[in-house]
């Protein structure tokens, strides 16, 4: 029994800790997106995901969703379920998806106001692009 279940355990923890890792991102730098528009905030398990449009130089506007830790996790960082409203004026520092794909993982958020959301107690330290 014993041997049976050391043999299913390594089976189980391998999935858990792929989903964890940040193989999809290009975590070498931070991206920064001045003006985002909120469109839409997800407060879920097992990440929070804010969705925002950016626009580039000629109008074109590009549909973006970045993803945070869990509610848990950002709570402890200042974040509630009403953090983010459709419209909120934005700056969002990300590390983006490797495929090029308009997904990634948040680093911080900077409203208006100049208040600050991490998506860790280390956001907003790596080189930013």
């Amino acid at each position: 029994m014993l041997l049976a279940l050391l043999g299913v355990l390594p089976a189980v923890g391998v999935p858990a800790y792929a989903h964890h890792g940040s193989a999809s991102y290009k975590t070498d730098k931070v991206v920064v997106m001045k003006q985002a528009t909120v469109t839409k905030f997800l407060w879920a398990n097992p990440h929070n995901i804010v969705m925002f449009d950016v626009k580039d130089d000629a109008g074109n506007i590009t549909h973006w969703a970045g993803e945070a830790g869990s509610p848990s996790a950002t709570g402890l960082l200042g974040w509630t379920r009403n953090s983010f409203q459709p419209g909120d004026v934005i700056t969002v520092y990300i590390y983006p998806a490797k495929s090029g794909n308009p997904v990634g993982r948040l680093n911080k958020i900077v409203f208006a106001d100049g208040k600050i959301l991490r998506d860790s107690q280390l956001g907003g330290d790596k080189k930013e692009q």
